[in-house]
């Protein structure tokens, strides 16, 4: 492949110097076949910038389809092969695709360039919002909550709904499934704190759906079953709810228009790394995109100058990045499960949300199940309307035309519904 890549070349510079003695100049800004190169991105925003730039001169794909977790993404031997083969890697950050380090080790190729587009500096903490009724109170370990620890018992409850990891005001919530339970029975739900030996009975968990707000600290969970006499029947393996915030930093970067600038002349200046030929087709490329996300940001700007209402609250803490260029305050609702009906007290919260901050809309994102949203919207009295965090662009929407400008320019029209 690369001694091909050196026959090209050559004839290239022969063909050119033949085009001079013909008082003819070839155009820096074609593309031709000889000159494609083979880019391998990671998911959407960073697919979608990298096509822009590099247009017809490099074959660009993506490994992370829609619906599958960014995060939790593990290359298969065919996507290790791919990237090993590629000539440009191109991927967001280590915080956004975390299993990026360990893949590197598995490449075995001197002539790949890898590019992280997102710059960590840039990046903004994830901000916490809690409220005075999610603090739960927890009662003190009694005795009886300390035989929870008790090795005799069998466990035999299977607990559902674990999610890989969480982050800082997400909720867990878990079912307990259990074939022995009878209705004079009682479960009770037990958190331990990461390097405490002891296991804490969580106030008014006793139903078999479990729910629990997460603070910054990892912590296990199990489930006990008790009879009536308060013996204890059965109990669950411990389960562990990670806690990862990502160093508590918000990696949806590419949703600031600004910021997305300087994700766009990074790849140019590694595009031109890998093919210098095009250095010219490149940059124009990237001066022409960056002037669309210029114009993109001023409408964001003429929009919400003058608004005197600049609070949204929103499903997932993924808008930080709009709300911090625009300032604007994004509040986030833990607990708007895409799997799992919001519990009654849940309810409760968001309805006191909605009163305090006098809002119009919840935002779900893209991707979401719009029915427990619109359940929400129901019992508060409000309407729903989707923002697009844009990790996944299904090829049905592209193939209707959407793509980064349009979608952001959805969610500054989504957004005029709050802020006013």
């Amino acid at each position: 492949m690369k001694q091909k890549r050196v026959f090209l070349s050559l004839f290239s510079i022969v063909t050119g110097v033949m085009l001079l003695g013909c008082n003819m100049e070839p155009s820096g800004n074609e593309s031709s076949e000889s000159s494609t190169l083979s880019v391998v991105t990671t998911f959407y925003p960073v697919y979608e910038f990298t096509k822009e730039v590099a247009g017809d001169r490099a074959d660009v794909s993506m490994v992370i389809q829609a619906g599958t977790d960014v995060h939790g993404f593990e290359p298969s031997a065919k996507d290790v092969a791919a990237i090993n083969d590629a000539d440009v890697f191109v991927y967001s950050s280590g915080e956004m695709e975390p299993w990026v380090g360990s893949l590197m080790n598995s490449i075995n190729s001197e002539n790949l360039t890898v590019v992280r587009t997102a710059d960590t500096n840039q990046f903004i903490h994830a901000e916490e919002h809690t409220h005075e009724e999610d603090n739960k109170e927890r009662s003190e370990p009694t005795n009886e909550e300390i035989l929870a620890e008790n090795k005799d018992v069998p466990e035999s409850i299977k607990l559902n709904g674990l999610s890989g990891h969480y982050h800082t005001g997400d909720v867990v919530q878990l079912i307990a499934d259990s074939n022995q339970k009878k209705e004079s029975d009682k479960l009770q739900w037990y958190v331990r704190k990461k390097d405490s030996q002891n296991w804490e009975a969580v106030s008014g968990q006793t139903k078999t759906a479990f729910e629990y707000e997460t603070t910054g600290e990892s912590i296990e969970v199990k489930v006990v079953l008790y009879d009536e006499t308060g013996r204890q029947k059965a109990q669950s393996e411990s389960v562990e709810v990670v806690i990862d915030n990502h160093e508590d930093l918000d990696p949806h970067i590419w949703l600031d228009p600004i910021l997305a600038q300087d994700q766009i002349n990074t790849i140019k200046d590694a595009l031109i790394q890998a093919d210098p030929d095009g250095k010219s087709y490149y940059e124009e490329n990237a001066e022409e995109f960056n002037s669309e996300l210029q114009q993109l940001d001023e409408e964001y700007q003429a929009a919400f100058s003058s608004a005197t209402n600049r609070v949204f609250v929103v499903q997932h803490q993924a808008f930080g990045y709009i709300a911090r260029r625009y300032d604007l305050e994004q509040i986030a609702v833990g607990g708007i499960s895409t799997e799992v009906e919001p519990s009654p007290s849940r309810i409760a919260e968001i309805n006191k949300l909605v009163t305090k901050y006098n809002v119009p809309v919840i935002y779900y994102q893209q991707g979401a199940n719009s029915s427990i949203a619109q359940t929400v919207a129901q019992e508060t009295g409000t309407e729903i309307e989707v923002l697009y965090d844009l990790e996944s662009v299904t090829e049905e929407m592209q193939a209707e035309g959407l793509d980064y400008l349009s979608l952001m320019r959805k969610n500054l029209e989504a957004l005029k519904l709050s802020i006013q």
